[in-house]
């Protein structure tokens, strides 16, 4: 049976996300996005194990660390790079024009 991620388009979800992005930007990397931590929930933490109430999301939410956001953003990086064609990074690497 497939599991549903939660809704992160929850009104609730969405103000509590916002809050916790904006603290994790001000204590720990300001480069972090809204959208970074929408796709840390939906691409990995829920995919796995999703919350069955608004508080089990709050709480997941709540507990995302600046860390968890830069492996998964690393992971999904390395992953897209290695999908990726090699002419795709030849602007960044010097290749031929």
């Amino acid at each position: 049976m497939h599991q549903e991620t939660f809704d992160v388009h929850n009104t609730s979800v969405q103000m509590l996300m916002v809050v916790h992005i904006q603290q994790l930007q001000r204590t720990s990397l300001s480069s972090l996005t809204y959208t970074d931590l929408e796709d840390y929930l939906n691409d990995f933490l829920w995919k796995r194990d999703c919350p069955h109430s608004l508080h089990e999301a709050a709480d997941d939410v709540l507990h995302v660390t600046a860390n968890d956001l830069v492996r998964f953003m690393s992971k999904q990086a390395v992953t897209q790079g290695a999908s990726g064609n090699l002419a795709d990074f030849a602007d960044l690497i010097g290749g031929l024009k």
